[in-house]
């Protein structure tokens, strides 16, 4: 597990950019824009999921974009909510970019 992940309000800002140009609550809309954020930021915790993708439950939509055959891998991070409480989160990203999230 790495250090507490931050969301710095560039990160925020794109997050909220990619929930804004996918809209809607359907399974299809989550999954592209969970796909998008990792693509865009390399990487996406479920905690941004939730809070800031509009992605109440993020594991199936991971398992569905999995199962469509994309090489969504999951890391462990520690994160701070609201509360400033760390809590354990998971991080999802694509396969062929380990080196570099390992590195980051």
């Amino acid at each position: 597990m790495s250090a507490a992940f931050i969301i710095t309000p560039e990160r925020r800002a794109a997050l909220h950019a990619i929930r804004d140009s996918i809209p809607g609550c359907e399974r299809s809309s989550q999954k592209q824009r969970i796909l998008t954020a990792i693509q865009q930021l390399g990487s996406v915790t479920t905690f941004e999921c939730m809070r800031h993708l509009d992605c109440y439950d993020p594991r199936p939509r991971k398992l569905e974009l999995v199962q469509d055959g994309h090489p969504i891998m999951l890391a462990w991070d520690r994160m701070a909510t609201e509360s400033g409480t760390l809590h354990r989160v998971g991080r999802y990203y694509l396969a062929r970019d380990m080196a570099t999230e390992v590195t980051a």
